[in-house]
């Protein structure tokens, strides 16, 4: 990388973000596996987050957008080119003069979930103990216990990658669908959300956190490294179900296992590479398709050389 990397190094500081070389994204993902990004690069604010992908688009720099790397699995090889995280002013959460929320997609879903607690707003409930960023969990319409972000989210600010252009989807414009947004394809970063909640009770609404969180403690494999249910519910089964009426329940290849406690997950026991989790799920998928006819389609996102 050499010269080259210290070339860009000092554009990218001179535009005022954190600029890190052969960063590895293991500590970036919560699975805790994956090599090393060529540049780790936080931006602070839009006018930094603009600079560095008209950077990115001159010198023809691939970009890929992180949000807090908790349904991603990272290839062995690491990923080339800029890997972008929203700091700063993208975790700002605040109110709107009509009363909906504006918030900043690097904010942690954690947070948001707190502010509407804070402001005795409900609607937000199953979100609380889903480990994303804002922009993440919108992108890819995250859900859980009847909820998704489809009943909460009203509009998405964004910039195109190609073009730099701002922009803004609304209502049926998101293309919500199971784990699906108009983002899934790429080609944005996504900036901010507005969210409509309802007014409710506020211990109303933080016992029904902290019922969601103990059924989560209860029966997720939260002790060890994981990027969730690694796999899209199929249509009429659960895909853990599947998973354990096949005898998988506790397979392992190398440091990746199908979780004992809940077989939707796969964990990293220690030391998993991404190969280890590709060809346990590459079994898993052979194994349930060839004893029940299913097609397991993965929910984790894959990314890198």
């Amino acid at each position: 990388m050499g010269n080259q990397f210290l070339h860009y190094k000092s554009q990218l500081e001179a535009i005022g973000c954190e600029v890190k070389a052969d960063e590895p994204m293991k500590q970036h993902t919560s699975f805790k596996i994956g090599g090393a990004a060529d540049w780790f690069v936080t931006v602070h604010d839009e006018r930094q987050l603009r600079e560095v992908l008209a950077l990115a688009r001159r010198e023809e720099i691939p970009v890929f957008v992180l949000g807090n790397g908790s349904n991603l699995l990272v290839s062995d090889k690491g990923i080339r080119g800029i890997v972008l995280r929203l700091g700063g002013a993208f975790c700002d959460i605040g109110l709107n003069s009509d009363g909906t929320i504006h918030c900043g997609a690097g904010a942690q879903l954690s947070k948001l979930c707190a502010f509407a607690l804070e402001r005795s707003l409900t609607g937000l409930e199953f979100a609380w103990g889903i480990p994303g960023s804002c922009g993440g969990a919108a992108l890819m319409d995250a859900g859980a216990y009847g909820g998704e972000m489809k009943d909460v989210v009203i509009s998405c600010e964004h910039i195109c990658l190609a073009t730099g252009e701002s922009g803004r989807f609304a209502g049926d414009e998101l293309d919500f669908a199971y784990r699906h947004s108009v983002y899934s394809g790429g080609g944005y970063v996504i900036t901010a959300l507005n969210l409509r909640l309802e007014k409710g009770d506020k211990e109303t609404i933080r016992a029904k956190m902290d019922e969601l969180m103990g059924r989560r403690k209860d029966k997720q494999p939260l002790e060890y490294p994981s990027a969730g249910s690694i796999f899209k519910r199929p249509a009429g089964y659960f895909a853990g179900g599947l998973i354990e009426q096949c005898g998988l329940k506790g397979a392992q290849t190398g440091g990746a296992q199908v979780s004992p406690k809940h077989a939707g997950f796969i964990v990293n026991v220690g030391g998993a590479t991404c190969e280890d989790v590709l060809t346990l799920i590459g079994d898993i998928q052979h194994k349930v398709k060839e004893e029940t006819g299913v097609d397991l389609e993965c929910e984790v996102r894959k990314t890198g050389e």
